[in-house]
């Protein structure tokens, strides 16, 4: 029995989305709930699963082509058998199964072994099998995950290449330095490209790569806060001795117990909270001409993932350990990383951190993360003569602190008060332990 393949539903007011790599081909069985394509919206990317133990029969629609929300992109044969291989032509007897004409080169022909053309990169995801001359020559190769994510990330539909084997990464940044053929003035531009867009050609030495959903989502969003609210943004610093201390003298039991290390996160998720009770409106939003403040502490955490910057939210935070946080923390990462975040890991956010310094940040002024009303910046860890007690220049390992927020419902004291509550908290944390 034939069943469709749906693009699913990916969140409220969500209508369409972008086919991404196919983790299947055609003729291939597939096991139930098994991962099949990945489906990228204006947020997030997941793997649509099969929907039931069968064969993939037909991929309707291709990498990176836009598809509205319920349609369908593949049929599945429910308990089928995998689609036989083309046999190669017989010989001897003058009869084959089929031919290849003397002026189509075989797919993979004039190239080298192993090494995939831009266009190879490219091809759609399931290519139709090529009359091969029995050493496997035509069969279609797929992507590592590697070379797949290069090749998202820089437009090129990843899922097929001639000549046996995987597309490597190493096959994907050759194809990336190919000259690109040149353009000829009002020829008609490549299907699916950003030229289709209105976006003019490329010049010597450029190339033009369309914007992924996520890409042009967070894009909009930027510009939404800044011209939506009225950001300002408040510094101070932080000496980190005691966080430091803390970490070397209970570092290897907290990993011992709980089976994760201690880490930064979690020491400023507990300030920041501490921080949030003393100055609610940090913590409220605008929401028409009426401001709505918040009794529960949902704190967003900016991570770096396979489509870029994403910020999922770590939910009742103040309700959590510090195991706990950081165990959070690290489950969220993992899932950007694979691209498996969800839209109900990034939305609901009252609160957002974000930390430029695992990236060498000095200094920075992050932006919000609309509609909340604030957002906490952290920095690299650098080691500066500061003046301590009894005037002594001592040598102490100190981090910016910057809270970017929404002027209209936060005063500039509360802000600057906000900062120096994350300061107390972060110098002496046994303040966080007994609440003062």
């Amino acid at each position: 029995m034939a069943i469709e393949l749906k693009v699913p539903s990916l969140g409220e007011s969500i209508t369409q989305a972008t086919i991404g790599a196919w983790l299947k081909r055609e003729g291939e069985p597939v096991a139930a709930d098994e991962p099949l394509v990945e489906v990228e919206s204006e947020k997030a990317t997941v793997a649509v699963p099969a929907p039931a133990t069968g064969v993939l029969r037909r991929v309707l629609r291709r990498t990176g082509e836009t598809v509205a929300i319920g349609e369908v992109i593949a049929e599945l044969e429910e308990g089928g058998a995998p689609a036989a291989a083309p046999r190669a032509a017989a010989g001897g007897n003058g009869a084959s199964t089929g031919s290849t004409s003397p002026s189509s080169p075989r797919s993979g022909e004039g190239q080298g072994e192993g090494t995939a053309t831009k266009r190879d990169v490219e091809a759609s995801p399931s290519p139709p099998r090529s009359e091969a001359d029995g050493r496997g020559e035509g069969a279609p190769r797929h992507l590592t995950p590697a070379a797949r994510r290069l090749a998202a990330e820089h437009g090129l539909a990843g899922a097929a290449a001639a000549a046996g084997g995987a597309v490597r990464k190493e096959d994907v940044l050759r194809a990336l330095e190919a000259p690109r053929p040149p353009v000829t003035p009002g020829a008609a531009p490549p299907p699916g490209g950003a030229e289709s867009r209105g976006a003019p050609a490329p010049g010597p030495r450029e190339r033009l790569v369309a914007m992924t959903p996520l890409r042009r989502t967070v894009a909009r969003r930027l510009l939404e806060a800044q011209q939506n609210a009225a950001i300002l943004t408040t510094f101070n610093e932080v000496d980190m001795s005691a966080v430091l201390a803390l970490r070397e003298k209970h570092g290897e039991a907290f990993q011992a117990r709980h089976g994760v290390k201690l880490g930064f996160m979690s020491f400023f998720v507990k300030a920041s909270i501490e921080a949030l009770r003393a100055f609610p409106a940090v913590n409220a939003e605008v929401r028409g001409d009426a401001i709505v403040y918040k009794d529960h502490y949902d704190v967003g955490v900016a991570v770096g993932g396979g489509k870029g910057l994403v910020v999922p939210v770590i939910r009742d935070a103040d309700q959590l350990s510090f195991a706990e946080i950081e165990k959070t923390v690290g489950e969220l990462a993992k899932k950007a990383r694979d691209n498996r975040i969800t839209m109900e890991d990034l939305s609901g956010g009252t609160f957002t951190i974000s930390n430029g310094g695992i990236y060498g940040s000095l200094l920075s002024t992050p932006i919000l993360n609309p509609p909340q009303s604030g957002i906490l910046g952290l920095h690299k860890i650098q080691k500066r003569a500061v003046v301590g007690e009894g005037d002594r220049v001592e040598v102490r390992p100190m981090m910016y602190l910057a809270l970017s927020y929404d002027h209209r419902i936060v005063d500039g004291r509360e802000a600057v008060s906000f900062l120096v509550k994350v300061k107390e908290c972060i110098e002496d944390p046994e303040r966080m332990l007994i609440e003062v």
